[in-house]
């Protein structure tokens, strides 16, 4: 054997090293295994991904390595939406690869559904030799023009030299500031052309610098005002979750003894068994949030971006309140609201930078003034607008997500896909801890739930895991199941069956005066049977009565993917609502 020859079909240090045995000096090494070592510097685990000729040299060194896991879906836009779910329940970012071409397009819905809700992601596409690009070859798109309207930042790699540093700025990107979604664009000549391995230890971008201490003159002024209050209202949104914020927000809200109310997105960075807690803001929050946003005269919107669904009519939005906004990004301050004081920083140390400034005021809110506020409140919410018929013959889909929070004691990972379910999902689970909620907010994308829920069962493969679902979205992804098998994963699918594409249905039943084109399900497969083609359990429950059981039987399957298709009440419809262009004092409660 020469001095240069070893085995390199295994190598237990978890990639080659390839050293020359008679020099010192690093030996140059293909892009592809560059691309591997640097996954390695930055401590990814887990890669979601799908193989195609353009990054057939990346998933031969992935084979020749067993530091990184490669999960294989059965569609592009899963592994996207793996990633996603991942990263979500872990606070990691999360890591796709996918081909050129289709591969890239497919990931696409993917990642602007990271792009929406501030997502970590780096997703790797293929890309044609650099001399093709541009002559309309075999499986050439443009991935960085297509991409470029709904990613944080993308590359295109033209010279293997640069790989390396070229992927730290995108895990860099990716994870810090804002998070969301960075794609680098891999010609397949880079991935086997040969350097010598260098990874950055720290990446800094003249173009890019974000905030991450508030200003300490904004912070004093922001709480004279917040402690002046007599109406003062916290709302609160996915930026908690991401900035792992929780514990300094509960301190910070039980400190001051203010109402809180978490978005969509933010749903877990408060108790919600917290009576300070008064539950989802928004078009199907509950009445006591909206209108205690409304009649507010200070709000506090903290990691929250005044989206449409939270504010309704902006004219008509908190038309008492001054505001203070905390976000990371200052592209989002007074960007749809106009802001009184804006602190511009990661929401965390901003709130603990508030915490120690309380200490040091020794100011109080006033007594008097909140406990009125607080009397008020409660009139609302003795509206019990969340309430539904318990002794429907139908099974209700509300009492099939209240059974499942009740038999999970609250503490599973839930993720849903879009529509009605994610509605009841938000309502009726209530999440004490982050990152137990994965949905799809900002983009509203059907099919992710399973997808969402795989990534979340590895990044957590001793919690349980559900997905709440409906019977049109769970048929966009419904391929995964087979990626299931393969990786056994134990997740409870909670498939709300009504038939209907449900929150269209509700919309054409409340504004085209019952015209209901196109949003009937009336050739669906059964699903038990099409679980079990799949090597899984399926159950079919169409009692009230039988709900509970199923529920225990499922969970007490610790080591199988569970289908249970719950047969629904056709006509339920999500309350509370509030009507488009309507304010959030104008809801609709039955």
């Amino acid at each position: 054997m020469s001095a240069f020859q070893h085995d390199r079909a295994v190598d237990p240090s978890g990639i080659i090293e390839a050293m020359s045995e008679t020099s010192a000096k690093p030996t140059a090494i293909t892009g592809a295994e560059i691309f591997v070592r640097c996954l390695q510097e930055e401590g990814v685990e887990v890669v979601f991904g799908y193989p195609g000729g353009a990054v057939l040299h990346i998933y031969d060194a992935l084979y020749r390595q067993d530091k990184v896991s490669h999960i294989l879906v059965r569609h592009e836009q899963g592994a996207v939406h793996a990633a996603e779910g991942y990263a979500k329940s872990s606070n990691q970012c999360g890591v796709a690869l996918v081909t050129s071409g289709p591969g890239a397009t497919n990931a696409v819905t993917g990642i602007a559904d990271a792009y929406m809700d501030s997502v970590p992601l780096v997703v790797f596409t293929g890309q044609v030799p650099t001399n093709l690009i541009g002559n309309d070859a075999f499986q050439e798109v443009d991935t960085v023009g297509i991409t470029r309207p709904c990613v944080k930042h993308n590359f295109l790699v033209k010279d293997v030299n640069d790989l390396a540093t070229t992927i730290k700025k995108a895990f860099y990107v990716a994870t810090t500031g804002r998070p969301g979604p960075v794609v680098v664009d891999i010609p397949k000549d880079v991935t086997a052309q040969t350097a010598v391995f260098e990874y950055p230890k720290q990446i800094r971008m003249r173009s890019y610098n974000p905030t991450t201490r508030g200003h300490g003159g904004q912070i004093r002024k922001a709480l004279d005002l917040i402690l002046s209050a007599q109406k003062p209202m916290l709302y609160t949104g996915g930026g908690i979750i991401l900035g792992q914020a929780s514990d300094a927000l509960t301190e910070f809200t039980r400190r001051l003894g203010y109402p809180i109310t978490n978005t969509l997105m933010g749903l877990g960075g408060f108790p919600a068994s917290d009576p300070l807690f008064l539950g989802m803001l928004g078009m199907h929050g509950t009445y006591e949030a909206n209108m205690a946003m409304h009649y507010a005269d200070v709000v506090i919107a903290i990691g929250a971006r005044f989206d449409d669904r939270v504010t309704g009519n902006i004219e008509k939005f908190c038309p008492y309140a001054k505001i203070v906004h905390i976000d990371v990004d200052p592209a989002s301050i007074s960007k749809n609201v106009k802001v009184d004081v804006p602190i511009v920083g990661q929401v965390e140390p901003v709130l603990r930078e508030m915490l120690r400034e309380l200490e040091s005021m020794n100011r109080e809110p006033d007594a008097e003034d909140l406990a009125a506020w607080w009397r008020q409140i409660e009139e609302w919410r003795a509206k019990d607008c969340l309430k539904f018929d318990r002794a429907s013959p139908i099974i209700k889909p509300q009492l099939v997500v209240q059974k499942l929070w009740e038999l999970t004691g609250g503490d599973a990972i839930v993720t849903s896909d879009v529509g009605q379910h994610q509605m009841w999902a938000a309502q009726f689970y209530r999440f004490d801890k982050p990152n137990r909620w994965i949905n799809s907010g900002g983009l509203g994308t059907m099919g992710v739930g399973l997808p969402f829920a795989m990534g979340a069962q590895f990044a957590n493969p001793d919690a349980t895991v559900a997905c709440i679902t409906g019977e049109a979205s769970i048929q966009m992804c419904i391929q995964e199941l087979s990626t299931c098998l393969q990786y056994q994963l134990p997740i409870k699918i909670v498939n709300l069956n009504n038939r209907y594409l449900g929150m269209v249905r509700q919309w054409q039943e409340f504004f085209y005066q019952g015209r209901y084109a196109m949003s009937y399900m009336d050739a669906l497969p059964d699903f038990v049977k099409l679980a079990e083609s799949y090597g899984h359990v399926g159950m079919r429950i169409e009692q009230p009565g039988d709900v509970e059981g199923a529920l225990r039987e499922a969970l007490a399957m610790k080591d199988r993917l569970v289908f249970l298709d719950f047969i629904t009440d056709q006509s339920e419809n999500v309350y509370p609502m509030i009507p488009a262009g309507a304010g959030q004092n104008e809801m609709i409660l039955v």
